[in-house]
């Protein structure tokens, strides 16, 4: 893989044209900033930034007004080769808080094994209703902790239209919902992207992750992608480079309260 283009490749089709994860998002092109939108229940905040450092601050300040008009929590997702270098801590300074970093992964679907069978006993069921949604929440809540249930509105509504761009999937021990996880196609990209991949305690190290992951790169290169990217927790990431997937960045959360605009 030639990380260098793959990581431009990234930058161009996904970073600088993403799309809005809810119905009522947009987005915005503010010059060296693009901001996703969403009013409800949708993922807000910065995808892409270049800033020049002489004005970086007075462009940081600009958007914390621009968010506050949400009245809610929103994110500037900063990559590791963004610049300016020392753009982490002009956003600590504004009053952001960073979260635990993610390596930003991508392989070649197809250098991926996409034939892995879960465990005996365990089933991959495809989420297509509300009680399908229903159990992806529960084993997000119980794994990463929090309420997910954005999340699973947001997934609904997008089973009900007709774009299918998502697709998710349930891991089940008996009718005990154990990992969960979705893909996102990205038409007009190279890419489909992987998101939510967890799986309770009880049944890590069995193969239940691996079987996930190969189940959505399957229908992400049915559908003729070339890539699939997921931004990978510590946990997750060691499982991913050894099927594939290759290193190209990290990626931090900067998460910012909203208002004082």
């Amino acid at each position: 893989m030639d990380r260098q283009a793959v990581l431009a490749a990234f930058d161009e089709q996904l970073r600088r044209r993403p799309e809005p994860d809810a119905p009522d998002g947009y987005v915005e092109h503010d010059g060296g900033v693009i901001r996703s939108m969403s009013a409800g229940d949708g993922w807000a905040g910065v995808t892409w930034c270049d800033l020049d450092p002489a004005g970086a601050d007075a462009v940081i300040a600009a958007q914390i007004h621009r968010f506050a008009g949400l009245a809610r929590p929103w994110e500037w997702k900063h990559y590791s080769y963004d610049r300016p270098p020392d753009l982490p801590d002009r956003l600590l300074a504004a009053g952001f808080t960073p979260q635990p970093a993610e390596a930003l992964l991508v392989a070649e679907i197809a250098d991926l094994p996409l034939e892995m069978s879960p465990p005996p006993g365990v089933e991959l069921l495809a989420v297509v209703d509300g009680q399908g949604v229903d159990a992806l929440v529960r084993v997000h809540d119980e794994v990463f902790g929090g309420d997910h249930s954005p999340v699973g509105r947001t997934l609904l509504a997008g089973l009900a239209g007709r774009g299918g761009t998502t697709a998710a999937v349930v891991a089940l021990a008996g009718r005990t919902p154990i990992s969960a996880g979705r893909v996102e196609f990205h038409d007009g990209t190279d890419f489909a992207s992987l998101w939510g991949g967890g799986t309770l305690p009880a049944w890590r190290g069995r193969g239940v992750f691996r079987s996930l992951v190969a189940h959505r790169a399957a229908l992400a290169a049915a559908r003729g992608f070339r890539y699939l990217q997921v931004d990978a927790s510590p946990d997750s990431r060691p499982i991913l480079k050894r099927l594939g997937f290759v290193e190209l960045a990290t990626t931090t959360p900067f998460t910012h309260p909203g208002g004082a605009g």
